[in-house]
């Protein structure tokens, strides 16, 4: 078995670099097709409105706060009401990784895909993450399944997500075992307030991670 290896590996390179550009091309398209579709699945397109309306691109000015910005902030969450200290913001293109806050406009991209019985959205914020969400409407819990991978960050999620009043909400763990809720907030057809939030004592306070204000783009 493990001789063979190599010569798998090899038959593997040597084909991709015989393809020329028109195939990988086709190959590319075939790809998508098979991906994405034009709507929702008719077997469950009531329950897709959730999620559905986000369809399209959206542009995004965000902010990433790190872990020692949160603790000198101690922005929490009493109710319904962020509570937030003084900004203290630097400059666009700092590290949230030192305990400031990272600025960026960034931008956001909704599909529907698997015959359109699940959305998967691409997020980019440059030079910080580019990951992806499949969300997928789940009928025995009439509840979303949300699962969130960013290769540039190593950052993995799952999450359940719910319709919450007039928002959205997901929630989940960290890796540590600390609850998350991710929020869609302030919702209109062509804007939303997004809101990342972390708990360490079970829910009791919450304290802000990231946020991202968005607006879709019709051009």
């Amino acid at each position: 078995m493990t001789a063979s290896l190599p010569y798998v590996k090899g038959i593997a390179m040597t084909d991709i670099a015989k393809t020329d550009i028109s195939q990988r091309g086709s190959a590319s398209r075939s790809f998508i097709d098979a991906l994405h579709t034009a709507g929702p699945a008719p077997d469950r397109a009531d329950k897709m409105g959730l999620y559905g309306w986000l369809i399209g691109r959206w542009e995004m000015d965000a902010v990433v706060v790190g872990a020692a910005a949160l603790a000198s902030e101690a922005s929490s969450q009493r109710g319904n009401s962020i509570v937030r200290a003084p900004d203290t913001r630097p400059e666009p293109g700092s590290s949230a990784r030192d305990g400031t806050k990272h600025d960026g406009r960034g931008e956001i991209h909704f599909g529907w895909v698997l015959e359109g019985r699940a959305i998967q959205d691409v997020w980019i914020l440059p030079g910080f993450f580019y990951g992806t969400t499949l969300r997928i409407y789940d009928p025995g819990i009439d509840a979303w399944h949300i699962l969130w991978s960013d290769p540039l960050k190593q950052l993995y999620r799952r999450q359940i997500g719910r319709a919450r009043g007039k928002d959205i909400v997901q929630e989940g763990q960290d890796d540590s075992g600390a609850a998350v809720r991710w929020s869609f907030t302030d919702i209109t057809p062509n804007s939303f307030h997004w809101l990342g939030e972390r708990s360490s004592d079970g829910g009791a306070n919450w304290r802000l991670q990231a946020e991202f204000f968005a607006r879709r783009v019709t051009a």
